[in-house]
């Protein structure tokens, strides 16, 4: 069960209202790399979890990311008040308005109009919050993986955030959050190395004959080396005959079938094989004025 406390987890101190600011906010709000998708990715996680360890550490992290929510909604509305009192009461000429709420980060005007100078579960776009964003898979060592990723993710756009204003308590409030997903990287990276063995993810091993061939199929200027394809990590295939039909096979498809499948096939491909010594005229020599010979009619 979850019980509201009516302190946020970290003092909210904005300086001045900010409707373009507050728009960007959004990001970290309803975005991909927002909090409510955090808190909805660690929360399902910790429900399917079976490790008691994990799942505590989930739950403790879905729900504090749940306040990092409530944190970044509060910053949004208070970014807002000018502008929410200016529009719902009409205090100014439309154009001045219009003016005042127009500007860098602020041209959908997603906060003000749409939701009256709420936060709304959008990105700084507008486009609305998805369940699509939550990429978990079920698998510890590959959702933790996920899980770092995310929160390196979230450090960045908190970063570009903080950037982007000089306004001192919102980058007092930004920086916690930014160093909060430092310590959850932490967390799932230990959880992660507790797992032995932890790689590749999930049961089956891979095929030895390629798990470590690095295959370089992008060849020309820029080509490099490094530990990501070096001869000593890695078996390095530059001869494009070798990475073609690693198998060792033909390289071409092969299916079976039976004598009715491959009798009804043949009758398909048979009835709708083109002719290589046709030239039929088409819609688009009409539209030219040129025959299928290219001479002008």
């Amino acid at each position: 069960m979850f019980a509201h406390n009516k302190r946020l987890q970290y003092t909210v101190r904005v300086a001045e209202c900010n409707p373009a600011l507050a728009n960007l906010m959004l990001e970290q709000f309803g975005g991909p790399q927002g909090e409510l998708a955090a808190a909805m990715r660690y929360f399902t996680q910790a429900l399917a979890e079976d490790d008691p360890g994990r799942k505590d550490m989930l739950l403790d992290i879905a729900t504090e990311e749940l306040s990092h929510l409530e944190v970044i909604g509060t910053i949004v509305g208070m970014l807002n008040k000018g502008a929410k009192g200016k529009l719902a009461e009409g205090a100014e000429e439309q154009a001045q308005a219009f003016r005042e709420l127009q500007g860098a980060g602020n041209d959908s005007h997603v906060t003000q109009v749409l939701y009256g100078g709420g936060p709304a579960l959008t990105n700084s776009g507008g486009q609305l919050w998805t369940a699509g964003y939550i990429d978990s898979i079920g698998e510890p060592t590959a959702d933790l993986r996920s899980n770092i990723a995310a929160e390196a993710r979230a450090k960045i756009i908190y970063e570009r955030l903080i950037n982007l204003t000089a306004d001192p308590g919102v980058r007092d409030a930004l920086g916690f959050l930014m160093t909060r997903e430092i310590s959850h990287q932490q967390s799932f990276e230990k959880a992660l190395y507790a797992i032995q063995p932890n790689f590749p993810p999930g049961k089956l091993p891979g095929k030895p004959e390629f798990a470590n061939v690095y295959v370089n199929t992008s060849q020309g200027e820029g080509d490099m080396r490094g530990p990501w394809n070096s001869d000593e990590n890695f078996q390095f295939l530059s001869d494009r005959e070798k990475f073609l039909a690693m198998d060792g096979g033909s390289g071409m498809p092969e299916v079976s079938l039976d004598k009715q499948q491959q009798a009804t096939l043949m009758q398909m491909a048979k009835r709708t094989r083109s002719d290589p010594s046709s030239n039929p005229e088409t819609g688009a020599d009409l539209g030219s004025g040129t025959g299928p010979q290219g001479t002008r009619h």
